[in-house]
């Protein structure tokens, strides 16, 4: 019976991608999901249970424009799902399809969401269940990452995700590549080091950093030392008040004939995003996924491509990705009907302009 179930989807069904969801953020006290990601698309066979389109409610006309409402069924064989995505992926429940993942179709190139497994359906022929039921909605984007490797489903982060403009300061060195982490160094520590015979002697401490762990030190590394010669290594002292007092030399090296530069690892509060898009004549830097804002005092990196750069100016109100956002203008209009001066601008109590009764 499961061999025919098999045989029957692998002739009449279609290749899909099964996109299993990391949960990264969850809110514990409502239960809901605040951050995830998917980083594997894996090819199965799956049987869609439509013939005559989707099913939902379609297109609905609403005051905040058309909503599109559709819904199908996706069938998998117990055994292939198994073979293809339960062993070669960390499902969230093992076993079976997961709730909140995701099944990408290319014939559409329609992204749905697994809002329910039916496990009982058809009911226990032979005493047993040959296949997963999964009814699925349309996937509604919500800043999640999407890393899959498959381009076409990582473009809907690309085109959808929220996205800030920077321009950057003449006088950076390298280009930026798309897709790439970027990195900035507002809060990294910084050192220098001398040299005595060859080997280092001492670490100077010139910028202690700021937000480290002291349970989890940031790495350091020393740059080479000359062929035949060896490299200096050293661990970083982190304060309880996460700033870094000092580097404890593991091993001094030999050969060196200059200093060796030392480089102390970013700050767990550095803000990082993602390169949606680089012009270098225009030094215009677009950027997703970003976490934590940027500042025109500390130089950016691009952690695949080295390149460095300092940012200009940045505006972090509009989406760049949305022809429909107004938070520049809701952000100067606003200006006019409430006073941002005062402590409470939406009564007296605290107000700095109340008058004492």
């Amino acid at each position: 019976m499961e061999n025919l179930i098999v045989e029957s989807i692998e002739i009449y069904g279609q290749d899909i991608y099964y996109l299993p969801r990391t949960y990264v953020n969850r809110d514990t006290i409502l239960n809901e999901i605040e951050n995830s990601t998917f980083t594997q698309a894996l090819e199965v066979r799956a049987y869609v249970n439509n013939v005559e389109g989707w099913e939902g409610q379609g297109e609905l006309l609403t005051k905040f424009g058309i909503r599109i409402e559709d819904k199908t069924t996706f069938i998998f064989s117990r055994k292939k799902f198994e073979e293809k995505v339960d062993d070669n992926a960390v499902l969230n429940v093992e076993g079976r399809p997961n709730e909140g993942d995701l099944i990408w179709f290319p014939i559409t190139k329609h992204l749905f969401e697994i809002k329910f497994v039916e496990v009982e359906r058809p009911f226990y022929q032979l005493g047993k269940g040959y296949v997963w039921e999964c009814q699925c909605e349309l996937f509604e984007y919500a800043d999640e990452q999407l890393d899959t490797g498959v381009a076409e489903i990582d473009a809907i982060e690309t085109s959808f995700a929220n996205s800030i403009k920077l321009v950057m300061d003449a006088g950076g060195s390298g280009d930026f590549t798309v897709g790439e982490e970027i990195v900035g160094d507002l809060y990294r520590a910084a050192a220098t080091a001398t040299i005595d015979s060859g080997a280092v002697d001492a670490i100077t401490i010139t910028d202690g950093g700021e937000h480290y762990k002291s349970a989890l030190p940031p790495t350091v590394t020393f740059s080479a030392a000359p062929e035949g010669g060896t490299t200096a290594t050293g661990t970083a002292v982190v304060s309880s008040a996460g700033i870094v007092t000092g580097i404890t030399i593991t091993e001094a090296g030999a050969g060196y004939t200059t200093a060796p530069t030392v480089t102390i690892d970013y700050s767990p509060k550095d803000s990082r995003a993602e390169v949606k898009s680089w012009n270098s004549g225009t030094r215009e830097l677009q950027i997703i996924n970003r976490s934590g804002t940027f500042n025109t005092s500390e130089t950016i990196k691009g952690i695949t491509s080295g390149a460095l750069w300092s940012p200009e100016s940045y505006n972090t109100l509009n989406n760049t990705n949305s022809n429909f956002d107004q938070n520049s203008n809701y952000e100067t209009e606003d200006d006019d009907i409430l006073d941002f001066t005062e402590v409470n601008p939406f009564g007296t109590i605290g107000s700095t302009t109340d008058t004492a009764i």
